[in-house]
């Protein structure tokens, strides 16, 4: 499935193949060098965070150079057949890599490993390690069955693993930005997801533990802190020792009593599930950034309900109009599917119009492709040509360009307070920063005092379909 981005990178949550930094200076006094990528969502770059700090508990240490690693990680994701054919094609690389160097191990960690374990050990012989994203604690163990020339397999699904115990090593990080997983699976059953099968059933993490991380981060010098689930809406855990009952709303809110120099972010919301009194908590506090990214997949009634979203057309209008009658000044975003199973031109046009009607700040935009397993691929027939997908796809990201620039030509002579995260990717002489709306703004930094993870005042002078420009004020 492929994927055509209208934002920078600043926006993208998608993170292709991205590998991660040194997390210690002197990797001599480790007794292994170990290299990630990580491909899909970000929940899976949190994952990568997650067995790197389990690795170096263990004697491990990262690198961001593979050909020195005596063991190579793929931090994998199955939502899209394009990332899958992305994996396989790297190990294929990493193959000749070990050829030159004897000794060196390869694994597959994530969703792919979990759906494909058999192909990739046996078939393909391309792995030594398949691991999925339930049992990494037992990593280390793995490694040594791997040394001794055995595959090494763990793929077990839990129905209480949060990993909230583990500090998590804040890999390539700006310093500024950082995850926090506060749930895993899911237990919507989308059509067309293949989640449920590969991260299995939706889990709650222990409350104190995400505030505690969130106040560790921010005494790290953090300002942004994005808590992350497939669901985040429908997060619910009850304290044993007090009988409280914490639902997103109230999390959102602890988190944000950390300190209101720390920002609070979340993603993804289920339009079924966010609730009244979570758009009533942004509101309350200034540090819950006012942006929402709430995937509608398709504007068509009767598409939706084949895709199993649990909701129409009309409700989920209406719960745009909700959102932005409670927080006017709310940044939108949304995920769309073209082509899928039976969609029709006038099903497609109801997408466009739903775009319209929401006018969303930016979107993340793919065709249908049928993922093995799934509730759609048992019971309906993949029947939209290839062509006809990818010439919706184009149509609707040409649509939201438009809508893109139109929001951005909006905020135009406005003034936002503004994270800055650091230099400009073009010139070091200007900074890039976020609104609270989640819009990349650059600005020149002229002479201020100011560094990475200061609050500034910035002003709108012209814009991009993709980013602000401005200057301090």
């Amino acid at each position: 499935m492929e994927i055509l981005e209208l934002t920078s990178k600043a926006h993208d949550e998608t993170r292709q193949g991205e590998a991660f930094a040194p997390f210690a200076e002197d990797l001599n006094s480790y007794k292994k060098k170990f290299y990630i990528e990580s491909y899909g969502c970000a929940m899976n770059f949190s994952d990568s965070e997650i067995v790197a700090s389990i690795l170096n508990t263990n004697g491990f240490g990262a690198t961001r150079i593979c050909e020195e690693a005596d063991l190579i990680f793929l931090n994998t994701c199955s939502i899209r057949e394009k990332a899958e054919l992305t994996v396989r094609k790297r190990l294929t690389e990493f193959r000749k890599m070990k050829q030159a160097k004897p000794g060196m191990l390869v694994g597959v960690l994530g969703c792919m490993a979990e759906r494909l374990k058999n192909k990739l050990l046996e078939e393909e012989k391309l792995v030594d390690i398949v691991v999925g994203p339930d049992a990494y604690r037992s990593l280390p163990g793995l490694i040594e069955e791997a040394e001794s020339g055995q595959k090494a397999v763990n793929v077990l699904l839990s129905r209480d693993e949060t990993y909230a115990d583990i500090s998590p090593v804040r890999l390539q990080s700006n310093g500024v930005n950082a995850f926090i997983s506060i749930m895993r699976g899911c237990n919507n059953m989308c059509s067309f997801c293949v989640v449920p099968f590969t991260r299995g059933r939706e889990r709650s993490r222990d409350a104190q533990s995400i505030v505690s991380e969130a106040q560790n981060l921010f005494e790290r010098g953090f300002k942004d802190v994005t808590l992350l689930g497939q669901n985040v809406d429908s997060y619910y855990w009850i304290n044993e020792a007090t009988d409280e009952v914490v639902t997103f709303a109230k999390l959102l809110e602890k988190v944000a009593l950390v300190s209101p120099e720390l920002r609070v972010r979340f993603s993804t919301s289920h339009p079924k599930d966010i609730t009244e009194e979570v758009l009533h908590t942004i509101v309350k506090y200034e540090n819950i950034c006012n942006y929402i990214h709430l995937p509608v997949q398709s504007g068509s009634t009767r598409v939706l309900q084949l895709m199993n979203r649990t909701y129409t057309r009309e409700w989920y209008m209406a719960k745009v109009d909700q959102i932005k009658k409670i927080i006017p000044d709310c940044g939108l975003s949304s995920d769309f599917i073209t082509g899928f199973c039976t969609e029709t031109e006038e099903d497609h046009k109801e997408t466009m119009s739903i775009m319209e009607y929401s006018g969303y700040d930016l979107s993340y935009m793919y065709f249908y492709s049928e993922r093995p397993g799934t509730l759609a691929e048992r019971r309906y027939k993949d029947d939209v040509p290839l062509e006809v997908k990818k010439r919706r796809l184009q149509e609707i990201v040409d649509l939201q360009n438009i809508l893109s620039l139109k929001s951005n030509q909006l905020d135009v002579g406005k003034t936002f307070k503004v994270l800055i995260e650091g230099d400009s990717k073009r010139s070091a002489d200007d900074w890039m920063g976020r609104t609270s709306q989640n819009k990349v703004i650059i600005f020149p930094k002229k002479g201020y005092d100011f560094k990475k993870g200061d609050y500034v005042m910035v002003k709108v002078k012209e814009c991009t379909k993709a980013t602000l420009i401005g200057e301090i004020v």
